[in-house]
């Protein structure tokens, strides 16, 4: 087999293309018009290689596109040799036709690398099998797999150490020349993961620290023979891969990174009048370079050759030029309404595309406004809910996709750091109010098509690349995993792992009404009004209740109370108390309350309220701005104390901040209270505390709930200072009998009688977290294996048995046996690997608890807890998920007394369920939301 201009086709192909022939014969034909047309024909010299010269300057008006035969092709540019055929049988296939709508009942094959055929089946039934030669696998619903459109995969790489940074430069604002291909890491373990959650193509850029950060390259997951960078790239532009420029062929598009706002102005010092006054003078050099090019080019094909030169390029402009030239796809981290309205104005100057705007949290406030840029609206590449983490994404909504798609731009969702679970982006923009064919498209179609791939990947039809993700359920709801990965043909998991899930997880959710939030969001500008509205009767009865679960006052334990399939349940409160639940004949008088507030919640639940710790929440507004938030604690360790505070313990209770946006989200999602440690990044944070996440300020009463929950200290590989030092410390603070505030903190975490006052921390809590958490699995290990170590030193010598809570170790399961054996309790993230880490530890007997490392994510703490049930493959009850997010949490904290707040979700549960009211016992008040 061999390479034409990088596709390898089948020798009968290689045969001169229409194209090519329109091209010889137009140069043979400027030959003539040279000698009989122009008088100073006879003056003229010809170059030698003037045909060359002709067919260049013709190929600068072709545009990117795929070969004129490319769907002829009988075999994948990418097929490896000995991958055998597959066939996918009786499945429902969503095939991205139709503008996603389409789904068949049918099979697929696949074969050197293509989908070979797609028909529907004779006979179908849901969940039949997939044979491939002599493998069957149980199977329920194939899709075209994931493109990630926003990856920094293999140069922002993962472990994250040193020596494998390669996303932003610093060597300037504008750096087209530069190439994240140059620092793909092959070596990646992320790769692995994100195809184990269907993502096989990704777009990686370069950072967002330079208006313009260089090219960007499509690669495909896989790990191929070669091994090398260059084999992951999806259609390189020619020279790369050892393809020639072919002035015969259409260009294959480029992909280029550029960046507005914040994040250059802050890594240059600079404004954003600095860095859009970068971005045209890089312009108005490439545009110069353009036109010196287009008079070279007129002056050859009108047969002015005598002092014609060299034809005029430069190396480090022609990708910038390229652009001017509409052969490249712009993808453009951007934030606000005035970096859009910048760069508009930047397309319309200088007369080139922008492919897409990146996070982009503004853009549903001004659509008529990028449908103003040059050539066409640019897509939107978007987080579903991630936002408020600095001033540019302040007013970002939930409802983004959901307005901009109605406004008919393009929408694709991206994940923040973890692209494995970029269809969870997907999901969360549906429940939000995408349309669910435009929420699947959102990360397979259209980001296809943004980067100018939808020609071979994007969708499931005849001849276009064999990459298929087969998942265990709708890949809308909830969990939904994928059993297989296929990349070019080629099955990407040896083991599958996937839990068993209840019917009525497995299907396209039907989700809430959202209409009056969307009209807010747009009508306050992404910051409407979140505080609660409190009932003005004291008698409020929720009707058509599905289930009802309550929490024991004595053990915390929550337990089922009913069920009732056809919902024909009801629960009555006065002043925040039950009265009477359960069937209608339980509660007869239900219906008989004068002024009474009677609410319909749909075949819903009336549940405990959940619990949120982990991260800041509480203590910030706006992440990145200081004036906003706490700030972080001093660290004894690693910096100098002021003589003022030596040796003092920060309380988080002393910066609470109250109706922070965060924190009324999470309110209104069910999440009525959290537990919130100083922020720290050295060794010592200091003292948690337990606030109402609902209180509009300090002084309401209950708002704080515990001034003192637990004391927190950070073992971490990321830091300046060594571990063996951080444990050394920890051993002799615990071991001391000194005096001072700090030591006594300490000795009442080691006393021999916990005492429960609520000035006094109960608990030791341990955060085994890093910096970049990509190290996870060595920093686990080593601060799981030392704190026990010290707890066992500290409990030998005093005679104690002491209260031990590791936070965040995301790899404790890898030493779960050990650590139940300890009796330690583990507060972990949710898992980073197919086998549920959650479940391994519950299995060990170690009490568990959920937590999130980001405040914008506390409000979807209750999906949290239903994916942790679903991925457990029944190892976890319903009722064990909601401690994780409520009692346990309170347990492992030391939270004195259990929350008691009551949460009335109407209609299904995950992602069919709003919550719509909160009932607190302790106000005696009930919230309406």
């Amino acid at each position: 087999m061999e390479k034409s201009a990088g596709y390898p086709l089948p020798k009968s192909k290689q045969r001169v293309k229409p194209v090519q022939l329109i091209l010889l014969l137009f140069a043979l034909f400027s030959y003539t018009l040279t000698y009989l047309l122009w008088p100073n024909a006879a003056t003229e010299t010809l170059p030698i290689n003037s045909p060359a010269i002709i067919a260049q300057c013709i190929a600068l008006q072709l545009t990117p596109g795929p070969p004129d035969d490319f769907g002829s092709r009988t075999q994948s540019d990418r097929f490896e040799e000995g991958t055998k055929p597959t066939l996918i049988r009786n499945a429902t296939i969503w095939t991205g036709l139709d503008e996603g709508n389409e789904v068949i009942h049918g099979d697929i094959l696949i074969d050197k690398g293509l989908i070979k055929k797609t028909q529907p089946a004779a006979g179908f039934r849901l969940g039949e099998c997939l044979d491939a030669i002599s493998r069957v696998l149980d199977i329920e619903c194939p899709s075209d797999s994931i493109v990630d459109l926003h990856s920094h995969l293999g140069v922002g790489s993962s472990p994250s150490l040193n020596g494998a940074r390669d996303t932003n430069s610093h060597n300037g604002l504008v750096l087209p020349w530069l190439q994240s291909l140059h620092g793909l890491n092959t070596h990646d373990d992320a790769y692995q993961l994100s195809i184990s959650g269907g993502v096989t193509t990704a777009n990686v850029l370069p950072g967002s620290a330079n208006a313009i950060g260089g090219q960007a390259f499509v690669i495909k997951l896989r790990p191929t023979a070669e091994r090398s960078s260059s084999a992951m790239l999806l259609e390189p532009p020619f020279s790369i891969n050892g393809t020639h420029v072919d002035p015969f062929q259409r260009p294959r598009w480029r992909q280029m990174k550029h960046a507005c706002g914040e994040n250059p102005s802050r890594v240059y010092s600079g404004t954003r009048m600095d860095t859009q006054w970068a971005f045209r003078e890089g312009y108005n050099t490439a545009r110069k370079i353009k036109e010196k090019q287009d008079a070279y080019c007129a002056k050859a094909l009108g047969g002015h050759w005598n002092n014609l030169g060299d034809f005029p390029e430069d190396l480090q402009w022609e990708a910038l030029v390229d652009v001017l030239r509409g052969r490249v796809k712009v993808q453009n981290h951007c934030y606000e309404a005035v970096d859009f309205d910048g760069i508009v104005r930047l397309t319309n100057e200088f007369k080139f595309s922008i492919a897409a705007f990146h996070h982009a949290h503004e853009a549903y406030l001004v659509p008529d406004l990028l449908k103003k840029a040059y050539g066409h609206p640019p897509a939107v590449a978007m987080f579903a809910t991630h936002a408020r983490y600095k001033r540019e994404a302040s007013r970002g909504s939930e409802f983004a996709p959901h307005i901009l798609a109605d406004n008919g731009l393009d929408v694709s969702d991206h994940p923040v750091v973890n692209s494995r679970h970029l269809i969870y982006e997907a999901q969360q923009a549906h429940y939000f109010g995408l349309a669910p064919n435009l929420a699947l498209a959102s990360v397979t179609s259209t980001p296809a098509r943004v980067m100018g791939q939808d020609h071979r990947i994007g969708r499931i039809i005849e001849g276009f690349d064999a990459d298929i993700v087969v998942w265990d359920s709708h890949p809308l709801a909830l969990g939904a995993t994928p059993k297989q990965v296929f990349i070019d043909g080629i099955a990407q998991l040896e083991k599958s792992y996937t839990s068993r899930k209840p019917e009525s997880a497995q299907h396209l959710p039907v989700t809430p009404d959202f209409d009056k939030e969307i009209a807010d969001a747009i009508k306050y500008e992404g910051l409407p009004p979140l505080e609660p509205e409190t009932a003005q009767s004291d008698v409020i009865v929720f009707w058509n209740v599905g289930s009802i679960f309550l929490k024991d006052s004595a053990t915390r334990g929550i337990s089922e109370v009913f069920t009732s399939a056809s919902g024909e349940g009801v629960v009555v409160f006065k002043k925040g108390r039950i009265v009477c639940s359960g069937s209608l004949e339980a509660c007869p008088a239900a219906f008989s309350y004068d002024g009474a507030l009677y609410l319909d919640l749909e075949g819903g639940t009336i549940s405990p309220a959940l619990v949120s710790y982990g991260s800041t929440l509480g203590l910030t507004h706006i992440t990145g701005e200081l004036s906003t938030n706490d700030g972080p604690v001093f660290d004894p360790l690693s910096m100098k104390v002021p003589d003022i505070i030596d040796g003092s313990v920060i309380k988080a209770a002393d910066g609470l901040l109250f109706a922070t946006r965060d924190a009324l989200l999470a309110y209104r999602s069910g999440v009525t209270s959290a537990i919130t440690a100083p922020t720290s990044g050295g060794f010592l944070a200091g003292l948690s505390t337990v606030f109402s996440t609902g209180a509009a300020h300090k002084l309401v009463d209950g708002a704080v709930i515990q001034e003192v929950a637990a004391l927190h200290v950070r073992l971490s590989l990321s830091s300046v200072i060594s571990v063996s030092t951080q444990i050394a410390t920890l051993r002799e603070l615990l071991l001391a009998e000194g005096e001072g505030p700090l030591a006594r903190r300490f000795s009442d975490v080691a006393a021999v009688t916990i005492r429960r006052l609520r000035s006094y921390p109960q608990q030791l809590i341990v955060l085994c977290r890093a910096k970049y958490r990509s190290s996870s699995m060595w920093r686990a290990q080593t601060s799981s294996r030392a704190c026990s170590c010290s707890r066992k030193e500290v409990e030998a010598a005093k005679g104690i048995t002491m209260q031990l809570t590791l936070a965040g170790a995301t790899e404790g399961h890898l030493l779960a046996k050990e650590i139940g054996e300890a009796g330690k309790r583990l507060l972990a993230g949710p898992p980073i690997t197919r086998k549920s880490a959650i479940a391994t530890l519950v299995a060990h007997n170690i009490t568990l608890g959920i937590m999130v490392g980001d405040a914008s994510q506390a409000r979807n703490t209750r999906f949290d807890m239903t994916w942790a049930e679903l991925e457990s493959d029944g190892a976890i009850r319903k009722t064990q998920a909601m401690e994780m997010v409520s009692s346990n949490v309170e347990i492992l904290l030391g939270v004195a007394e259990s929350n008691t707040d009551l949460i009335a979700t109407r209609g299904g549960s995950d992602f069919a369920g709003k919550v719509i009211a909160i009932i607190s016992s302790r106000q005696e008040v009930v919230h309406l939301l």
